[in-house]
């Protein structure tokens, strides 16, 4: 009797590396979202600030980034398994040391250690599994995972809510750890080692330019907050981000074995597809990190009341994405990602314009859903145009270039709109905060704790019970001014994206698995 549709005499085999790959891969993308919700929970356990927070997540989406690429490449020159078990193991012991972490600063580095660990093991997952099924059970294999990731980031704000809300932030951590000893001791035993016929040379000098570019500018966004513009360590950080990303691609353009090979940029399909997939991480993300501050801070929400209120957004994006993905099959990618993007992008404008910190639920549930269709209607078809743009030869890269462009609009998406959301909310509050006749000194304690994006209750005390009303007042109408510019900038992003997919991504349905030979192969052949 097949199991789970799959057959032969290593059935069973098949199916636990199938269901370990699926469970780690499950690990890594719920990091991306679960840790959202715990946020004004951490903030208050260890009293960080808005640029403690954006760290505590792009400090793992950076190290996550960076490593991406060269995660694929070491399991195909070193060996599947054993990247994947390295990866697994850093993942898990990392997971741990979060759960463990004391202070914002150890949590922060433990988050970077967990993206180092993600980025090792997220490759091998599907390269294990393709080596692991014969080619007429693969398609059934690769959709469950995938529709393992969309699960994991579906339930991870409301997952994480309800331990949050019953286990302690910590536990939102300490969940990885079974989940990987179990995973990592699973596939020991039953995951065949493999590595590529053709294996591609490790890019040290790309690696070292890239990571440390994208570090600066994240640095600079992240600590302009609490720093200024004007100060010489962020106007450095920012030139730096300029030398090294310049001479990233100087590197990247002359190197044979370039870990982003920038010639694939030539193919307006591919280009317009990762551009596409970077402007839909800076928008989402930032919106579920943003929306997530705003449910728990504004209207008081716990973390598990938050993650529910998620569910009418991911629930879209989960029941669109199949549907999305057999249109764009049939009649190209172009129509359902303009449409998505409209979507999407017009459902973070009307945010950014109306929301208010009073606004009742009830009128969020079908912005939500609009968003999150618009979302599903786009994902699937950007992952087909990609491929379909270099071919079946290049498939495996170009997904990696994808989720790459992903994860960087991600680290970009947390670090710029954070900056514009603490940059409105100092400049708006301290001439409301004056208007209220408090003490100098209190005064002057009060903005320095709202310009970390909170109101710690110490530099409440002494007030009256009007007074504080009065405060908290003044701290909510300046982060709700804050976040209609971030939201509103992250509309503006995915409606150009939108644009650019209506100009360059291919219509009609495309003539074979990979796109047009006369685009995409002399380009693939020289790389």
């Amino acid at each position: 009797m097949p199991l789970f549709g799959f057959e032969g005499d290593n059935a069973r085999e098949k199916v636990i590396v199938l269901l370990t790959m699926c469970f780690a891969l499950a690990m890594a993308m719920l990091d991306n979202t679960v840790v959202n919700v715990a946020l004004p929970t951490i903030s208050d356990k260890l009293g960080a600030g808005v640029s403690g927070l954006q760290w505590i997540v792009d400090g793992y989406v950076l190290a996550f980034a960076s490593l991406l690429l060269t995660g694929g490449i070491l399991g195909d020159r070193y060996g599947r398994k054993r990247i994947f078990l390295s990866g697994l193991a850093v993942f898990t012991l990392a997971s741990l040391g979060c759960g463990l972490s004391q202070g914002t600063g150890q949590l922060i580095a433990f988050r970077a250690i967990q993206g180092i660990g993600a980025a090792l093991l997220m490759p091998g997952t599907l390269s294990i599994i393709t080596v692991t099924f014969p080619p007429q059970e693969r398609a059934r294999a690769i959709g469950l995972w995938a529709g393992m990731s969309g699960l994991a980031l579906a339930l991870g704000p409301t997952v994480g809510g309800l331990m949050v809300e019953h286990l302690g932030w910590q536990s939102v951590f300490f969940l990885n750890v079974p989940i990987g000893v179990i995973a990592f001791f699973t596939a020991t035993r039953t995951v065949r080692e493999s590595v590529s016929e053709v294996a591609r040379k490790l890019d040290i000098p790309g690696l070292f330019l890239g990571t440390a570019a994208l570090f600066s500018a994240t640095y600079g966004l992240i600590e302009a907050n609490q720093l200024g513009w004007g100060d010489p360590l962020i106007v450095s950080s920012l030139v730096l981000f300029g030398v090294l990303g310049a001479a990233f691609l100087a590197w990247e353009l002359r190197n044979p074995d370039a870990m982003m090979p920038l010639r694939f940029f030539r193919i307006p399909a591919f280009s317009a597809g990762n551009a596409v997939a970077f402007s839909v991480s800076l928008g989402m993300f930032a919106a579920f990190f943003f929306l997530s501050l705003y449910m728990q801070l504004i209207h008081g929400y716990s973390a598990f009341q938050a993650g529910v209120r998620f569910l009418p957004l991911t629930l879209a994006i989960i029941v669109t994405a199949p549907n999305a993905g057999r249109f764009a099959q049939k009649h190209g990618s172009r129509a359902p990602m303009t449409y998505g993007l409209l979507l999407a992008g017009g459902g973070l404008l009307a945010l950014g314009l109306w929301l208010k910190a009073d606004t009742s639920f009830v009128l969020l549930i079908p912005v939500f859903i609009i968003m999150g269709h618009g979302m599903g209607a786009t994902m699937a078809p950007m992952t087909a145009a990609v491929m379909n743009s270099v071919g079946p030869q290049r498939a495996g890269l170009g997904s990696a270039m994808t989720n790459t462009s992903r994860e960087v609009g991600g680290v970009f998406g947390i670090a710029l709109l954070g900056t514009i959301l603490t940059t409105k909310l100092k400049s708006t509050f301290a001439p409301a905060l004056a208007t209220l006749g408090l003490p100098a000194t209190q005064q002057a304690a009060i903005a320095v704790s709202a310009g970390h994006g909170t109101l710690e209750p110490a530099v409440l005390r002494g007030l009256s019970p009007d007074q504080v009303i009065a405060v908290q007042r003044v701290f909510a109408q300046s982060f709700m001014n804050g976040l209609h510019l971030a939201l509103i900038f992250g509309g503006c992003v995915l409606l150009v994206a939108a644009f650019l997919a209506n100009r360059f991504i291919p219509s009609g349905a495309p003539a074979h698995e990979g796109r047009p030979a006369t685009e995409a192969q002399p380009i693939a052949a020289e790389v």
